[in-house]
């Protein structure tokens, strides 16, 4: 079987990239001229029935939201409901991340439950099923780490987050600078880290790459490079250790695409604003406009609780400057595991923040929705708004809650709207703007 990519550079246009230039409006050559070139990534594997959705350059930037249960908390029910509502309020992809629990069966119900593509970090399940075994993750052997992937590919498991970029080279940095302020923050890179650590022994997943490389070929899995070393407080951020493992991770990718597998480069979790751009401009550069997946990211240390905030903030910029894949932050980041209501806030977050980017990425392509909803706001068409606004529900259920005197108008102005008040005024030329909205790229 040809990966999506072979089949792309062999000038093929599949139905999945079809699907894809859909859900983006954009021609189904875009979608394979951009695979093609590694610039674009689209589900592959033929395991699953899955939506399609392109992640990459010239597309617009999505969102992911990611679950699981925790040792602390184990209900499969929750994180159904979970992905339901992650899918409902418009995540693109979902990430399943459990560490509680019997993992293959909670993983198979998520898959049954929603039509997202799904990922995976199949080195928790390694390192959690070895724990239970064998008392600690040190004794993790690579055939069984391996096998999970393996297993993991045949469920249908669209991407996955694998930690190819911690190596020895790579810990050896992290020692010079004196390790972080925030520590190791990554369950992934904290597993392997031990790993390497106790046994004295290079990383499994970097040693043994073209085994992984045949495993993600076989099934048409995308190769998500996972930042395991991505900084967990704002003063670790752009990190010698960061940079050495994004180095690596640049190689293995390029060597990847070289072998017919679709990849995904992550970036950075904690990072203050001033930082972002470079970060973005540093993983273009390095990995041919490879597909960039931004953790968040967190943009400030202080604001539990509303971290979503945070990375929203932080997730705007990346877009704008080129990020193309965006993974939500929830309110308790930092402080429990989300809860339904939790995902639903970190997805219209995300989706928010997403298409505040692609405003400045996509210009009007994007600004468009903006210009349909000013006019509506102005024309008083409550109509159009509600069907323009990103979170349609939401802004009926808060307006019906108060409603006002006046159909026309909201409880904040009432019969002062500044709107209504002057309009009367402008009629001729209300009209006039009307027939150029039509045309929105004259303005």
């Amino acid at each position: 079987m040809k990966t999506q990519l072979e089949l792309a550079r062999e000038g093929v246009i599949t139905d999945a990239m079809k699907e894809a230039a859909v859900y983006d409006d954009v021609s189904p050559e875009f979608i394979r001229e951009g695979i093609a070139k590694g610039q674009i990534v689209i589900y592959g594997n033929p395991h699953r029935k899955s939506r399609v959705v392109g992640i990459g350059k010239g597309l617009r930037t999505k969102v992911n939201a990611s679950i699981g249960t925790s040792p602390d908390i184990i209900d499969i029910d929750m994180e159904v409901k979970k992905a339901q509502t992650a899918e409902k309020y418009g995540a693109d992809t979902l990430m399943e991340l459990s560490t509680g629990g019997e993992l293959p069966q909670i993983r198979r119900r998520v898959l049954d439950s929603i039509s997202l593509t799904v990922g995976t970090v199949p080195l928790y399940q390694a390192a959690i099923e070895t724990i239970a075994k064998k008392g600690s993750v040190v004794h993790m052997e690579s055939d069984f780490l391996f096998d999970v992937i393996e297993q993991q590919a045949e469920e249908g498991i669209g991407f996955m987050a694998i930690h190819c970029g911690i190596n020895l080279t790579t810990l050896e940095r992290l020692r010079k600078q004196g390790y972080r302020y925030g520590g190791l923050v990554s369950r992934g890179g904290s597993f392997l880290t031990a790993w390497m650590n106790h046994n004295e022994k290079e990383n499994p997943l970097y040693e043994e790459i073209d085994r992984l490389i045949d495993i993600m070929k076989k099934h048409d899995v995308i190769l998500s490079l996972g930042n395991g070393l991505r900084a967990g407080a704002i003063h670790d951020s752009t990190d010698r250790a960061q940079i050495q493992e994004l180095i690596i991770n640049s190689e293995i990718a390029e060597y990847a695409q070289s072998k017919g597998v679709q990849i995904i480069v992550e970036g950075p979790g904690h990072i203050p604003i001033d930082e972002i751009e470079a970060n973005v401009l540093i993983q273009k550069r390095m990995s041919n406009n490879a597909p960039f997946y931004m953790l968040g990211p967190i943009t400030t240390d202080i604001a539990p609780g509303y971290d979503h905030i945070s990375s929203a903030i932080g997730a705007a910029l990346s877009s704008c400057y080129g990020a193309d894949f965006i993974c939500y932050v929830t309110p308790p980041e930092h402080l429990a595991l989300p809860a339904p209501d939790d995902v639903r806030d970190g997805v219209m977050a995300a989706r928010i923040a997403a298409h505040v980017g692609d405003m400045v990425k996509l210009k009007e392509k994007v600004k468009n929705l903006d210009l349909k909803m000013g006019i509506a706001r102005r024309d008083l068409d409550w109509k159009t708004q509600y069907e323009t606004a990103i979170t349609k529900e939401r802004a009926q259920e808060i307006r019906g809650s108060r409603p006002p005197m006046d159909e026309d108008t909201c409880t904040m102005c009432g019969n002062l709207c500044s709107l209504k008040g002057v309009m009367k005024y402008y009629e001729q030329d209300l009209e006039k703007s009307r027939k150029k909205s039509a045309n929105p790229a004259a303005f």
